[in-house]
This record gives C-alpha cells, structure tokens and sequence, in this order.
C-alpha cells in the first residue's frame, strides 16, 4: 500500500470538508450507536472522527469495524463531511467535521492494554479530557512505548525536539560549533561516582562514563575553537530524584577571550527563546545575587523569588533579653533570624504553631525548635512573649515591618548554617502550605561569589570542580583560613528555586591551577597521575575562557510544567535507577565476565575488605558490620564452634529419615491474659529511650518524599 497521498489527522479542516483522503493511525476510541460506528483516528497530529454509516460505507468494510478495538492500527480513505450542528466536539481540533469511510484496511491488532491510551473524551457535550484511575510509574515505564502514544506525552517529545533545534539555530547564529566529545574517558577524582565500563583490549582497565565534557571543552579552548557547544549525554551515578537520572542530558557550552557578562547576556536571550516556545516570557535582565546574599535571605543557593518572605536579623534585638533560650544561644557566639508570614494569623493558628510547626515540623529540618509571635494590633501575642521587655517587642515589630494579623516566625541557634538551612526550609514549608507562590510565575536568578573551596576534616575541597577560577591569585595554598575566604568566579542560573546550570570562568594560568591542586592536598605527582595531559596542554598559551552547562531534562521540564524529568525523557530510569522496560541492569553471562577478565580480577590485587575473610569471627563482624570488642571474641568463638557442632549433628541425622513437613500438630499461642495492658516501659519512657524521633508514645519515622 502507497502511503505518499496520505493526510494528518489533525491538520484536516473545514476548509477541507467534501475532499476524499486517505489517513492512517490508530484506533484512540470507538462509541457504538448500533448501526453506525464512530471511532478516533490518532496520528502524531491529532485526532478525527470517523464514521462507519451503512448509508455510505461498503457492507464488508462495516462488518469488519465490528472488530476494531483501541490501539488498532488502521488505515482509511474516506469523504470529510460538515459534522450535524450540536454534535461538533470541542475537546480535539477537528471537531467541526468528521470522515464517511469508504474503505479501511486493518494493518495490526492490539492486545488488551495494560492502561488507557485515550485522553480526550468523544462526545461533543462535555469540554472534559477522560477521566481515569492514576497510572504507576512503573507500570507506565514498563509499556513506555504505549505511554509515549497519548498526545500529551508526545507533545512534550515534539516540544523537546523544537527546543533543541532553537538552541542550535541560536548558538549557531552566535557562531558557536557542535563538537563531540568522547563518551568513553578516564575516571576522575572530582564529583560524583563514575560509571565504569570494563575494557577488553586492555584487561582490568576501565573507562568512564563522562560526569560532564569538562577537561576536553577547555582542550577545545586551548586548541583556538573560542566558541564551542554541545547537546550531549552525561552520567552519574547518584540516587535518584524528581529532577535527577543516572543518564541526562546536557547542553554544554565554552567561549574563549569572554568574561562573565558575557554569559549572562547569552544565556539570558538563550533561555528567554526556549521558554517561549513553551508559552511563557521570562522578565529580563534577570537579577543577579551574590551566594551570601541568598543564604541570608532564603537559606539556599537555589533561592525561590517568586514570593518574598526573606530572613530578618534579629540576634542584636535579644542582646539584654531575659528569655533564657536566647540569651544561652547568644552566649555561644550564635544567631537569632526570622521570617514574617503576612497576615497568616488565621491560617496558622495557636496550636498548628506550637503543637505542629514548633515541635514537629521545625525539629525535622534539624533545629531544636522555634519561637512564634502573632500581632494582633500593635502588641505581640505568644506564650513567652512576657520574657521580653516593650522595647523588644516594640522593635521586633518595626524590625519585621509586621502589622495586624501577621506571624513572626524565629529560630535561633549557636550554628548560622543551621539557622539558615532550617529557617530556608521553613520558608518554603509554609509559602507552600499557605498557598503563597504563584504557580505560572517564573523569576529567573543568577546566584555568583561562590565560595571556591568548603571545608572538610582533611582539609578543604573544591565547591564547583578544581579548574573554576578564583576571584584572586595571591593566596596561600597551605593558609586553609585564606582559602576558604576565596570566592570562586562561578554562576549558577536558578528559575523558581530549581537550579537548571551553572559554570565559571576557568583557570588558564598553568601555575594558579597548580596552587588550586595543592591546595586541595595533590602533590605534583598526583596532579600529573591524575590531570597530567590537561595541565600539559595549559603550558601551550591557553586563552581566558569560561562557560556553563545546562540541565536540559530540567529546563525542558519546567517549560512544560511537569513535576518531573522522566515525563519529558523518553526512555527515562525509575527512582531505583532501574528500566522496568528493558530490565536494565541485569546480569550478564559469565563467558562475558570471563572475556573482560572480571572473574579474577581480586587475585592480582584484593578487594576492599578481603584481608577480614582469613578469619571466620573476623569474616562474620566484616559481612554484618557488627563490631565487638577482643575480650568478646573467646565467647563468640565458643558459641560459633557449639552452633557448628550443632548443625553438623542435624545435618548427620537428617540423612537417615525422610523430610519431614511437620511432626507437631499446628497451634495458635497466644500471650497469657484476655485483655490488652499497657507496658510499664510506656509510663517510665524506657521504651523509646532510643527512638531518634518521639511523636507521643510512639517512634516518629520520617516521611517518604520523593
């Protein structure tokens, strides 16, 4: 059968109506009146009605739609005809009309499926899309081709599509090149856990999955590219969220003799062009703020604009104050910050502050509790507002800028990482609670001054990756004081408090990149074992550049408006990182271990832990992770030699008698005692003496999120 002269079912019009056309798709729904059959015809274009009317269609062809059913595969010529006014259906485009069929041939049958496909109702009377059960994820991963027939779902792929080729038509007019980048690279030592692939030509060596085209972009600038991008795959292994995959996409991007500005002009008109394909024009300039500017206003590098709320300072309000909780937590150097929730005194009443917010909620982002005041006219109400003086309260109130009806919400702590972290979350907790952000509101951000490096027990370690350029060069790789006062000369671009990219300007100066690497503890040999072809090429006049990538699973995502990745990303990974559709990762056949030499590849070298299998206790404690102490190991000894002689003698016995599935008649037991008592370690507390968490008398378990 010749497909050349065929139509789109959803491109047909009335414009169209008495023209003869021929169409192919599948069957997305038929509504049976008897003698006359309707049905959807779904293609990648949309959906039409046909119509099967003994009046107008073939005996032959009638009788054979009685075997139609949904997903069928079809093909049809028909007449497009004006639909009866009242009947026309405004739930799918071509509603006005409808096709008479001539013919059909039936190209392949469906089995019954797994879910509904359909999502648009037939009928003309409701402006509804069908409604139906939710479908597991797993479920819909399983059948993802299926999944990936609803339009919705296509239309996300499609959208995807037209975003990419806007981000190449725009680079390209930027003069920006696509070079590919190895997929197969050396492991490094920065970032998160590599994927490794085991390499047959060179036994018990082992590629790795690039985490990012880092080191080969920057080669690209040392080699006079000056503008260089890339749509590539990456790959971390890492647990798994909402916005996050083991496999993602990422669109990757390095300019040479540049400086920031220059970023953010281009990625400011670069994302501006993505999000319109999507309906949605974002505000620009986009406003830049330092990282200890969102840390003291929102708690978070990824800070949320969308609503204000931002954090008060009040530590030096409590200077003289008799409420003893301050006045401890003030004498251990810490700080005292709050949010005021506007005229949320209704919505948040006494008890959902105390009972929930102050003893639950806030306790669960790690702080040891919260203060909260209501302003009911010009006084503040709580229960411990009579600690503190008129003057206090008198500046609490002007320092808050609250009024009539709203909340003031305070944590103090001797940590200022923990205030801020706990107060963020807070922040979040109630605007989300109190429905406070706007949800078709998008409030771009360019979060800069990063610090370079965080502190660790071993040292310090780089907060992007060791190649971001320092704000400045005359520092002292042995001075951890100085080094974690240096900022970084990095950005990271964040819309709604979801960070979709970042970058730097990088270090090109062959002998900074060699102070960063001692700072961080490398030796030259190691720096030379582990980066020594990259720091070679910075010896060969390499220019200033810098560049950024972006999440594009994330951007995409957020112009569609969906909830997470995996509905924007055609094959993704579950949350376990696993494919219910191919069952991936899945063993592999031991001849395939035995040709990549990974049989034997602990007797050249032992593997972690292999010295603790030469004893048995030792062996034991190693694979349970239950240490003891010497003076135990005598009793354990003994106790293992008697369950040893133990199963020996079962084991001795059993082979001269049958298995045996029972010689004890079945019996229920039951405690002593008819009715329920109470233990006496409730009253005392001993019972949950070691619970991390108490909500009552019962353990309080924290709450599955994805």
């Amino acid at each position: 059968m010749q497909y050349n002269d065929r139509s789109n079912c959803g491109r047909l019009g009335s414009a169209d109506i008495d023209k003869t056309v021929h169409l192919a798709g599948w069957v997305d729904a038929l509504r049976d009146h008897g003698e006359v059959l309707f049905v959807h015809l779904r293609d990648k274009s949309g959906i039409v009605q046909l119509v099967f009317s003994p009046e107008f269609t073939p005996e032959e062809i009638c009788r054979q739609s009685t075997s139609l059913r949904s997903e069928y595969c079809i093909t049809v010529f028909g007449r497009i005809v004006k639909r009866a006014e009242g009947t026309e259906n405004p739930n799918i485009e071509t509603g006005d009309i409808e096709i008479i069929v001539t013919d059909m041939t039936i190209l392949s049958r469906s089995d019954n499926l797994p879910f509904p496909i359909s999502e648009k109702a037939m009928m003309g009377s409701t402006n509804e899309t069908i409604s139906r059960e939710p479908v597991s994820e797993d479920l819909r991963l399983q059948y993802r081709y299926l999944d990936l027939r609803r339009p919705g779902m296509q239309q996300f792929l499609i959208k995807r599509h037209k975003i990419n080729a806007c981000v190449r038509e725009f680079l390209d007019q930027n003069e920006f090149i696509e070079v590919e980048t190895p997929i197969l690279t050396r492991s490094t030592p920065e970032g998160a856990r590599d994927y490794l692939v085991p390499s047959r030509v060179n036994p018990k060596h082992f590629y790795a999955l690039p985490q990012s085209p880092q080191l080969f972009k920057q080669l690209l600038m040392v080699a006079g590219f000056e503008r260089y991008y890339q749509i590539t795959r990456c790959f971390r292994d890492e647990d798994l969220r909402s916005n996050r995959q083991p496999e993602f996409t990422q669109l990757d991007l390095e300019a040479s003799f540049i400086d920031e500005e220059f970023i953010f002009n281009l990625i400011e008109e670069l994302l501006c062009r993505m999000f319109e394909i999507g309906g949605t024009n974002l505000p620009r300039p986009f406003p830049h703020m330092t990282w200890q500017e969102a840390m003291d206003k929102t708690g978070s590098d990824r800070p949320d604009l969308r609503f204000e709320m931002y954090f008060v300072e009040a530590t030096d309000i409590f200077t003289q104050t008799r409420y003893s909780i301050f006045k401890q937590i003030l004498q251990r150097g810490g700080v005292i910050k709050g949010i005021n929730v506007k005229q949320a005194s209704e919505s948040l009443s006494k008890n959902v502050l105390q009972n929930e917010y102050a003893k639950q909620i806030v306790p669960g982002f790690g702080a040891k509790g919260m203060t909260w005041m209501r302003v009911t006219g010009d006084q503040l109400d709580s229960n411990i507002v009579q600690f503190f003086s008129k003057e206090e309260q008198q500046t609490i109130i002007k320092r808050f800028n609250a009024s009539d009806g709203d909340v003031i919400l305070i944590i103090a702590d001797p940590s200022l990482e923990l205030v801020n972290s706990a107060l963020g979350r807070l922040r979040l907790h109630v605007a989300d609670r109190l429905d406070m952000i706007p949800k078709d509101k998008f409030v771009p951000v360019w979060v800069t001054d990063f610090p370079l490096f965080e502190p660790t027990e071993e040292g310090v370690t780089s907060s992007h990756h060791p190649f971001t350029a320092p704000d400045r060069i005359d520092f002292d790789p042995a001075d951890q004081e100085d080094l974690l006062s240096l900022l970084s000369r990095s950005y990271d671009i964040v819309v709604n408090g979801e960070e979709l990219g970042g970058g730097s300007i990088r270090i090109h100066d062959p002998a900074t990149q060699q102070k960063v690497f001692a700072a961080l503890g490398l030796s030259p040999s190691e720096a030379e074992e582990k980066f020594g072809f990259f720091l070679r090429a910075l010896d060969f006049g390499p220019p200033p550049h810098g560049g950024l990538a972006l999440g594009m699973d994330r951007v995409v995502a957020m112009i569609m408006k969906t909830p997470s990745i995996r509905e924007v990303t055609a094959f993704p990974k579950n949350r376990s990182a696993f494919c219910p559709l191919t069952q991936a990762p899945s063993l592999v056949a031991h001849e395939q271990l035995a040709e990549l030499g990974l049989l034997d590849l602990g007797k050249a070298e032992s593997l972690p832990g292999s010295d603790q299998e030469q004893d048995t206790i030792d062996y034991l404690s190693w694979v349970s992770r239950i240490g003891f102490e010497d003076n135990e190991r005598p009793m354990i000894e003994s106790a293992l030699d008697d369950a040893v002689k133990m199963a020996q003698a079962v084991f001795g016995i059993a082979q001269e008698y049958e298995p045996a599935i029972s010689v004890v008649r079945g019996q229920n037991c039951f405690r002593k005692g008819s009715s329920a008592t109470r233990s006496s370690f409730v009253e005392t507390g001993a019972l949950l003496k070691n619970a991390p968490s108490v909500k009552g008398d019962y353990f309080r378990v924290a709450s599955i999120l994805e």
